[in-house]
């Protein structure tokens, strides 16, 4: 029965919590480092799990963009590793005290950081957010509960009982992270009812899952659905710096969410723009849909239909429109985007100002690839995930996206 299963498993993870949540730095730090010489003297295991996956991914017919989400590399490993060291090196966040005020009776009333408390991370294919967010919630001082997808079973499976090990020999509660062997459609719907046990649901993973997840959890989301990413080549634009970035953030990985979607380009610039994006974009054999100013610059591309720019193709497709100026492509992005990750390629300040303040989105871009929408990137280490919603957290969630604050209040015997 999953939903006893899944009780069973959020009560140990909940009585890790209050366990963690009081760990000092040294003991979490000591773990995660544990951790990434785990993975360092198991790499011929995780790869061989990871074949396991593979193999069984081929034989489902998974597309090739999900078996590279799947595959674990020597990279990948070592990415993994780096940023187990990057959030080890990181402050702490928990039990930062701040915005203290005195007030005329005497008391101090501030604020102090803590953790979430148990969070449910929901997520399909990528091994690496198996690490990623049980080490961003442990630094934290958060518990978790992973539920991976079935394509990637073994290979979590492998990263999970290391990172359990992690825990049991620096002296934490190894509960702390709890790894949901259920991988049936009940387990996650069971994980989206227990608001008495789980604080956060995180989903990292198809617009169909994430959708799903939005509409049963009964426990708060923190989520995105579409990475519909732009870029904008202002009239200003550097002709080189346009071509290098739009190229990279279209084809260094074209599965991600933070791969670019759509070009927009001024209408001054656009018959020498184009033709250089173009030819940069056929090395790669990247598929171009433009409106029609576009396939008067570039004649022998497909016509865009209306569904191509509220499309996430997550594939070497990219849709081309070109706008009057930047006020038109504020309002396609705002209109059109997913509230993700935009960029202008411009060499004025103001036009670049007036994008940052006036662009709807989480992370907003000035002259730089799409592609940096990312925690690692950001210097947090990794991320648990990205978040476009407007409330708690939003862009690439880290260490203090994972946690809240409550009042605090220090006195001397006063009463009201």
């Amino acid at each position: 029965m999953p939903h006893a299963y899944i009780r069973q498993i959020a009560q140990a993870t909940k009585a890790a919590f209050y366990q963690i949540a009081q760990a000092d730095s040294a003991a979490k730090n000591a773990a995660l480092l544990r951790l990434a010489d785990l993975i360092h003297a198991n790499q011929a295991a995780l790869f061989a799990a990871n074949q396991q996956d593979l193999a069984h991914g081929k034989q489902k017919g998974l597309s090739e963009a999900m078996l590279d989400r799947l595959k674990i590399t020597e990279g990948s490993l070592k990415t993994m590793i780096e940023g187990l060291h990057q959030i080890a090196a990181l402050p702490d966040p928990v039990g930062e005290m701040d915005e203290f005020r005195l007030r005329p009776n005497g008391l101090r009333i501030g604020k102090m950081r803590v953790p979430l408390g148990v969070i449910g991370i929901i997520y399909e294919s990528r091994p690496n957010v198996t690490v990623d967010a049980a080490a961003l919630c442990l630094k934290s001082g958060n518990a978790c509960i992973l539920r991976g997808g079935s394509e990637a079973f073994h290979s979590n499976m492998a990263l999970a009982k290391l990172i359990q090990q992690a825990l049991r020999e620096t002296g934490l509660p190894e509960n702390a992270m709890c790894f949901v062997e259920n991988t049936s459609r009940e387990s996650v719907g069971a994980m989206l009812q227990l608001p008495d046990l789980i604080d956060v649901i995180i989903p990292r993973g198809g617009k169909s899952l994430v959708a799903r997840i939005s509409a049963e959890a009964r426990v708060p989301v923190i989520k995105h659905l579409d990475g519909i990413c732009h870029i904008y080549l202002d009239e200003t634009a550097d002709a080189q710096k346009a071509v290098n970035i739009v190229f990279n953030a279209k084809t260094s990985r074209c599965g991600t969410c933070n791969t670019v979607e759509t070009l927009l380009v001024h209408q001054n610039r656009a018959a020498d723009l184009l033709p250089a994006v173009a030819a940069k974009l056929a090395e790669k054999q990247v598929e171009l849909r433009g409106c029609e100013r576009t396939r008067a610059v570039l004649p022998d591309i497909q016509a865009a239909c209306d569904e191509d720019w509220d499309t996430e193709y997550l594939a070497l497709i990219l849709s081309i429109k070109i706008v009057d100026d930047l006020n038109a492509a504020i309002v396609h992005i705002n209109t059109h985007g997913s509230h993700h990750t935009d960029t202008i390629i411009t060499e004025n300040y103001t036009r670049a100002n007036q994008f940052l303040r006036a662009v709807d989105s989480a992370s907003v871009m000035v002259n730089a690839s799409t592609r940096f929408a990312d925690g690692f990137e950001y210097g947090l280490g990794a991320e648990i995930g990205i978040s476009t919603d407007k409330i708690h957290v939003r862009g690439p969630v880290g260490l203090h996206g994972l946690t809240s604050q409550k009042w605090v209040v220090l006195g001397d015997g006063q009463v009201r």
